[in-house]
């Protein structure tokens, strides 16, 4: 595990997980949102964010945490990557998270409530064309992605 990319609804814990990956296997971590969003939040234009993220991907080794929705430029980082982390928690859980950790705009929660239904088959559609030989999990409860991270600790 060498190239690990992180995906998830908004409030899942994916920079949580990130962290704690990072700090138990050694592998910088790389929070996409820092380099997506701009000063006054907004995204970066989708042809830039394509080269941005090609020169994310292009080190060796890395953790890249970030699922941007209909933003996102998925194929460059999944390309490179040799794990795929999927976050598949509940509504009402991302929810939660999503209201303790800030303030969020409508577009936020358009995507939070239809993440599940609309976008998680287009991540799982890209993860197959894309990240074809990378090993995928998909953790539908904190508890299994603590499992996960026992076992790489």
């Amino acid at each position: 595990m060498e190239r690990v990319v992180i995906l998830g609804r908004g409030g899942a814990g994916k920079s949580t997980l990130a962290t704690a990956l990072g700090t138990a296997t050694g592998l910088p971590v790389i929070e996409l949102d820092k380099h997506f969003w701009g000063p006054d939040l907004e995204p970066t234009p989708h042809d830039l964010w394509s080269i941005v993220q090609g020169e994310l991907a292009a080190e060796d080794r890395w953790i890249m945490d970030g699922d941007l929705g209909p933003h996102d430029v998925l194929e460059v980082r999944l390309r490179r990557a040799d794990t795929v982390l999927l976050l598949d928690y509940s509504f009402p859980r991302c929810a939660w998270r999503a209201l303790l950790r800030s303030r969020e705009n409508a577009d936020f929660w358009r995507w939070v409530w239809s993440w599940r239904r609309r976008y998680r088959p287009l991540l799982l559609d890209a993860i197959t064309a894309h990240a074809g030989n990378a090993r995928l999990h998909v953790f539908r409860s904190p508890r299994a992605t603590a499992r996960f991270l026992a076992q790489h600790s």
